[in-house]
This record gives C-alpha cells, sequence and structure tokens, in this order.
C-alpha cells in the first residue's frame, strides 16, 4: 500500500537541511536515547548503519560511546547526507543497497515512519545484519500530534464540511513486533515513551515540524491550499482544548522503540512444550486438576 509521496518527503527533507539546525530537539533526543540504550550492552561494534541519519543526530550522540568503531550514515535526501559528514551516503530505505551481512548494528532516529514498505525496509536490515547483529531503531507512534489532529479535524469538519488528511498515519507497539517477526529478528522488543513538549502557541509548533522537514506527504492530501480561517480555528480550537494557564500549548510525541537481534545459534530459544521439569501446580503450591476432571466434583 502506497501512503506517502516519496519524493515529496526528499523534497521536504532537503529543504529542511537549512533549517533543521533551528527545530531539531526532537531528533537530537531520539538520538540521544537510542545512545543511551546501546550503552546498557556491552558489546563491542566494528560496523555500525545510521539509516535515515537527517544531519547526523545519532553520530554526535554516540561521540565514541556504544562500542561503535566505525559509523556508516546514510539518508534518503543527499543533501541531509552531505550534512551529516563522515562516512555518508544517500539510500532510499525502501531500496537498500547494502550487502548481506555487511553490518553488526543498525541504528535509526525517527526515520522508519515515511516509509511506505515497512515490513520490506526491516526484511532488508535484518539481511544487512551479520549473525547476532541488534538493530536499535525508534519512529514515532500513534499517539504523536494527537492535539494537533483533533484541532484540524474539528476545524475542517466545521468550516469546510469535512476533514481531510492531515497528519500521517502510525504504527503502534502491536504492529512493530509483529513485523520485527516477519523481517525474520528474534527476540524483538518495541516500547513506547511520550514527550511532550510546550509551545507558545500552535503555529509555534507547525513552524517547527516544517523546519523539520516533518510535515504531512501523504498521496492522498488535499491539493488545493488550506483556507487561513480554518487554520485561526484550529489554533483557537487547540488552544481552547489544551491550552494552559500559561496561555502555552502541549505537543504529543509518541517515540517507539524496537530492539531486535538477527538470529544466532547462541540466542536464548523458547522450549519445547512439555519439555518442564517442574509443575506449575507445584510452584504455585496449588493443587493440580487434569484437564478430564472439574473442579469441585467428586
Amino acid at each position: 500500500m502506497i501512503v506517502f509521496d516519496r519524493a515529496l518527503v526528499r523534497a521536504r527533507r532537503t529543504r529542511a537541511v537549512a533549517s533543521l539546525g533551528q527545530a531539531d530537539f526532537l531528533f537530537r533526543e531520539a538520538a540521544e536515547r537510542l545512545v543511551e540504550r546501546l550503552e546498557d550492552i556491552t558489546r563491542v561494534f566494528p560496523m555500525a548503519l545510521d539509516i535515515g541519519c537527517h544531519d547526523g543526530a545519532v553520530g554526535r550522540a554516540l561521540g565514541g560511546r556504544g562500542g561503535v568503531e566505525t559509523l556508516v550514515q546514510c539518508d534518503f535526501s543527499p543533501a541531509m547526507a552531505a550534512a551529516a559528514g563522515g562516512l555518508a551516503l544517500a539510500a532510499d530505505e525502501e531500496s537498500q543497497p547494502f550487502a548481506p551481512g555487511a553490518f553488526d548494528l543498525v541504528l535509526s532516529a525517527l526515520s522508519l515512519h515515511w516509509v511506505n514498505d515497512l515490513p520490506g525496509a526491516l526484511l532488508q536490515l535484518s539481511r544487512a545484519l551479520k549473525p547476532d547483529g541488534l538493530l536499535l531503531a525508534s519512529m514515532l507512534g500513534g499517539e504523536t500530534l494527537i492535539e494537533l489532529r483533533q484541532a484540524l479535524i474539528a476545524a475542517e469538519s466545521e468550516l469546510e464540511g469535512g476533514a481531510g488528511p492531515r497528519v500521517s498515519p502510525f504504527a503502534d507497539v502491536r504492529d512493530l513486533g509483529g513485523l520485527l517477526q516477519r523481517a525474520g529478528f528474534a527476540l524483538p522488543v518495541v516500547d513506547a515513551d511520550t514527550l511532550t513538549v510546550s509551545y507558545p502557541d500552535p503555529f509555534a509548533l507547525m513552524a517547527d515540524l516544517r523546519a523539520m522537514g516533518e510535515t504531512s506527504a501523504l498521496l492522498e492530501r488535499r491539493r488545493r491550499p488550506s483556507r487561513r480561517t480554518t487554520f485561526l480555528r484550529a489554533a483557537e480550537l487547540y488552544q481552547d482544548h489544551h491550552g494552559g494557564p500559561d496561555g502555552r500549548v502541549p505537543a504529543t510525541f509518541q517515540i517507539l522503540t524496537m530492539t531486535a537481534w538477527a538470529p544466532h545459534a547462541s540466542q536464548q530459544q523458547p522450549l519445547r512444550p512439555g519439555s518442564a521439569k517442574a509443575r506449575l501446580a507445584q510452584a504455585l503450591g496449588g493443587e493440580e486438576v487434569s484437564a478430564g476432571e472439574k473442579a469441585g466434583r467428586d
């Protein structure tokens, strides 16, 4: 299913190169959280990949940490890849150029939510990892920008007779866990964190989203310009429903983090059914009742 206009994703990311330094807090925070998780894993990663690197936030956060010896960075936008510096190239997450088993570690901070074929992208990443290689990636989840979405839907319904698609669909924790398994990863874990950012008004939030290159790139987006009155009404509704006593408004960003490993014989394996050496009833101090009996009956 084609959801995003990938050419528009690349164009907006390229345009954001000049402005990202003014609004890169989200990428810096996501990168730091990934590196903190990586530091909990006591091993060395001779060759690592940062896919969807933007301007190199993950590389800067690493700064010699996490056991990474060599970092290759890639981004869908050639201009972003150039801004990242170091070993960087332009590459599409949906058509990756990497050889099988090329990397010990794959990192990604807030880029994969723009991919149409996420199952295919994850499958390619699993192949690019060496056996027992690690995937550590974050992407935006379904609660992201919930306040803005509600305000825009209400304003368009009120003033334009219906709401069009404006904010991208996002995956949830359960979806990602299943996709990792389908892609062949072992020991997948997905968890969610919420980051709430305070803004003086909704228009400041929208300006940050443009500066980050994170405005909507839906293929089925409205093609005609939006009415100024609709945005003014959306801002008013946003303020009415979510504004604080100080007049500022919150913006929610849900960050989903995936941790998974390329399969290897040394990894912990699930036990075969019936292989337990102790009974559950004994462990719980209870009485075992067979499936053919009913409790409370002689």
